[in-house]
């Protein structure tokens, strides 16, 4: 123990012991009863996604439209 005194050991076993035990007590919590782990994770929606954005080309039309490109700086090279 330190210089100081009993009393800084005893608060740092009582830390450790309260360290220890929330993790534990959570887990019997949630594991032990699973309506309320239901009824926890149901009240929030974790995965919200955004709409769905318009596709990209595909490659057949991303190769016509490099074609065109190319055709375009054929007739006008400037």
């Amino acid at each position: 123990m330190s210089s100081v005194g009993t009393s800084k050991g005893i608060l740092e076993i009582a830390k450790f012991g309260v360290y220890v035990a929330v993790p534990i007590v959570l887990m019997y919590t949630f594991a032990n009863n699973s309506t309320n782990i239901k009824k926890f994770m149901g009240n929030h929606s974790y995965v919200v996604y955004p709409k769905e954005a318009p596709r990209p080309p595909s490659p057949e039309e991303l190769r016509e439209m490099a074609k065109q490109l190319a055709l375009k700086k054929k007739k006008n090279p400037f």
